[in-house]
């Protein structure tokens, strides 16, 4: 199903596809450096970016006056992917000091959300932001090699991945965030589902090449195991994804608030696109793609709602309307319908959410920003 010889992995070619539909090149760098700037040092309505003390800094979630593991391991994203070493350093001891358990049945796992000055809100994990830190933990030691340590990326990768995969085995307290039977990201460790947004087949497949030797076959199978689950998550029509779902791809119904499409499901669309420019185009993730933008073509981000998967609509509005659309278009990577213009047309007309809500969807944007320039790359 997927050709991965057309992937950038192998071609070393990523795609610009502004540049595709006809946006000057320098124009888009500009707009890429601008976007960076904005969102890390931009004016207090705009940015998420901010430091604390003289070695440590986080993305706040403006939203809900918090940080979160998702934020700061997003951050060290971008940062990777711009060069941009010292703020990347700053998120990452942020991470390391008050979040990463030194012991107990989360020990390496991280506290999923803290105050602004480090203090845990909760301590359990949330394996989105997991996987997240391992991948831009190896793209840093590829980039800029290893330092001492807890600058020894592609070790502090390892010990990461190594909990995600082994915890709770030889009768070690905790449970693994990926469940051994069927290879599939849980929630949380100890949930017995899924959330489809979590699936980065593409993160997968490096870290069969990058972590523990005596893992790469179940990173491989784990890699195939999302490929072949998101096309059972999304709706065969819409395209359109349940934030939660059982591990048949089942909508987790007995968790009714997260049963439907909202914002936990924009980021499937995201994904797919990412995972079918790096390692090339699987039909069915295709499908989903031009799925999706049949689904929303024509319809004003400022009339996006939550959905259920089927499509119908709810009066309640998206809460991150930016981050749906920037997300859209970041599906353009891997569709090849006939609503590709549209979607990559409104988003580049789209400016930065300001305000109270801006952190969610303003990383999708940096995101999506990134991927469409061909700025979100693989670093060997």
């Amino acid at each position: 199903m997927t050709n991965h010889k057309q992937g950038a992995y192998h071609t070393g070619q990523y795609r610009n596809v502004f540049a595709e539909f006809g946006y000057d090149e320098e124009l888009v760098k500009q707009r890429v450096h601008d976007t960076w700037e904005q969102l890390f040092y931009g004016d207090e309505d705009t940015k998420i970016y901010y430091e604390l003390g003289d070695d440590k800094a986080y993305l706040l979630d403006t939203g809900n006056n918090d940080v979160r593991t998702e934020g700061l391991s997003y951050g060290m994203m971008i940062c990777v992917q711009l060069d941009k070493k010292e703020e990347f350093d700053k998120l990452w001891l942020f991470a390391k000091e008050f979040m990463q358990h030194d012991d107990g049945r989360y020990k390496d796992y991280f506290a999923w959300h803290t105050k602004p000055d480090g203090t845990r809100i909760s301590q359990g994990p949330a394996p989105d932001g997991e996987e997240f830190f391992a991948m831009a933990l190896f793209f840093a030691s590829n980039r800029w090699g290893d330092g001492p340590e807890p600058f020894n990326y592609s070790e502090q990768a390892r010990q990461i991945l190594r909990a995600c995969v082994h915890k709770g085995e030889n009768g070690e307290e905790g449970d693994p965030m990926w469940d051994p039977e069927t290879k599939l990201i849980k929630f949380v460790p100890e949930a017995p589902f899924s959330d489809p947004s979590y699936h980065l087949p593409h993160f997968y497949e490096l870290f069969a090449l990058w972590a523990d030797p005596e893992d790469a076959d179940f990173w491989r199978e784990a890699a195939k195991a999302s490929r072949d689950y998101l096309p059972k998550a999304c709706h065969p029509e819409t395209g359109l994804s349940p934030e939660y779902a059982n591990f048949d791809g089942s909508p987790r119904d007995d968790i009714e608030a997260h049963r439907d499409f909202y914002s936990d499901s924009y980021r499937v669309a995201a994904n797919i696109g990412l995972d079918c420019e790096w390692f090339g185009r699987d039909e069915r993730l295709v499908k989903i793609a031009n799925n999706i933008q049949a689904f929303f073509s024509g319809v004003d981000p400022a009339d996006y709602r939550k959905y259920k998967i089927d499509g119908t609509p709810f009066d309640e509005p998206a809460l991150h309307p930016v981050g749906l659309l920037a997300t859209n278009a970041m599906a353009s990577l891997a569709a090849d319908g006939e609503h590709v213009k549209e979607f990559i047309d409104r988003f580049w007309n789209t400016p930065l959410r300001t305000g109270v809500r801006r952190y969610y969807d303003n990383c999708l944007y940096m995101f999506s920003m990134l991927a469409l320039s061909g700025n979100y790359r693989i670093w060997k």
